[in-house]
């Protein structure tokens, strides 16, 4: 089966009032769900998904928590501020799960090692660690929002 097939189903599903598909192969299994389904992250922190299709692929191990890069931020009115970027490319989320608060807002302090979201990238779950200590000056990217590689996701003004 190949991605554009499994696409179509996920649509399918979606369009169709379906809850869920499951579709075994030989060697290969799926299933679509579209109620929301439990994930754990590498650390044991339980994060829910948004209500949408969910395709099961066969599982990998978590990976490890992902530092973030940090470049200077080339603001106007801040040259001190530090960006803090997605390191990879997936779904940006502020918090573990939609019932639990963000892991950073604007005004909180982080350090090194701080986890400051979690980026959703081939359904593993990649705890995003600040890399530097400064205070949280603007979040830049929306909860549950696509984020590329290298792409600004906070502004950290430097302590």
């Amino acid at each position: 089966m190949d991605l554009k097939e499994i696409q179509a189903l996920i649509k399918f599903v979606s369009v169709n009032g379906v809850d869920e598909v499951e579709i075994n192969q030989e060697g290969f299994k799926l299933v679509i769900k579209k109620n929301p389904v439990q994930y754990t992250t590498a650390a044991v922190q339980t994060v829910a998904m948004p209500s949408a299709p969910v395709a099961a692929i066969p599982s990998a191990p978590a990976a490890p928590s992902a530092p973030a890069a940090i470049t200077p931020a080339k603001t106007e009115d801040a040259d001190n501020l530090v960006t803090i970027k997605s390191p990879m490319v997936g779904t940006f989320y502020r918090a573990s799960s939609p019932e639990t608060p963000s892991f950073v807002n604007v005004g909180d302090e982080v350090a090194p090692g701080k986890v400051v979201c979690i980026i959703e990238a081939m359904k593993l779950f990649n705890e995003i660690e600040s890399e530097v200590k400064g205070r949280i000056v603007k979040v830049l990217v929306d909860n549950a929002t696509p984020v590329e590689y290298d792409q600004p996701l906070f502004l950290v003004e430097p302590m």
